[in-house]
């Protein structure tokens, strides 16, 4: 049985027409397991009351029957005392002819309760069915219950994903990161600019270095010469 198919028949109008407007189908599908239970209990109180009708039966049919053999054997035994002698044989016939007839009463009320007993058990036989039925459908919602549970967790979370993601564009993440990229692209120029100022700042100085060092070369060889020639090594 479909869900909603059952949630219309709740006899509710506020639920059926929550239902119609898909107003939270989760706690009125919770709502009409809790109905169900409640019919599945009063069903099971009735199927047990009617089995009880039916052992109830059934023994007042065995208590009847056994009620009417005994007559039937008390009657015998008047017969036999009659023939023995003990008793006169019309007080016999007239006690067994007594016996005779609760027996044939008990037999009557043995057969109303047979008929009974049939009449119930099979009161209890389509009442066990619906329990059956009853309980089937039970599991059977449960089982779509905890479907559609799982259904509505992952239908939200891929909602509240999706709609993140849409709005990326929207709440100008796009646009910040590119600025963002653009900044730092800025900032890597400006650090390589200032590498290379500093490199050429250090060029200048080896060359100015280098110059003042080749100046200071020809003024030793100068005074080598100088000293060379007042010691008279001169050639």
């Amino acid at each position: 049985m479909n869900i909603l198919q059952r949630l219309f028949k709740i006899g509710q109008s506020e639920a059926h027409a929550a239902v119609n407007q898909l107003e939270d189908p989760i706690k009125l599908t919770e709502q009409g397991l809790r109905d169900l239970r409640q019919d599945l209990d009063k069903a099971l109180h009735g199927l047990a009351e009617v089995k009880a009708m039916v052992i109830r039966a059934r023994h007042e049919g065995e208590g009847f029957r056994t009620k009417a053999t005994d007559y039937e054997n008390k009657a015998v035994l008047l017969l036999q005392r009659a023939h023995k002698g003990d008793l006169a044989p019309a007080e016999a016939d007239r006690l067994a002819t007594e016996a005779l007839l609760k027996k044939a009463e008990n037999e009557a009320h043995a057969a109303r309760s047979a008929q009974e007993q049939a009449r119930f058990e099979q009161a209890a036989a389509q009442l066990d069915q619906s329990v059956q039925t009853l309980k089937s459908t039970i599991s059977q919602w449960e089982n779509e219950l905890k479907t559609l549970k799982a259904r509505v967790t992952v239908s939200a979370a891929t909602a509240t994903i999706n709609k993140q993601l849409a709005q990326l564009d929207s709440s100008g993440t796009v646009a910040l990161l590119e600025r963002m990229k653009e900044k730092v692209a800025v900032q890597e120029a400006l650090g390589e600019a200032y590498g290379e100022i500093a490199q050429e700042s250090k060029s200048i100085d080896a060359e100015i270095d280098k110059a003042i060092g080749q100046v200071g070369v020809g003024k030793a060889a100068e005074d080598l010469q100088a000293l060379k020639a007042k010691l008279g090594l001169t050639e």
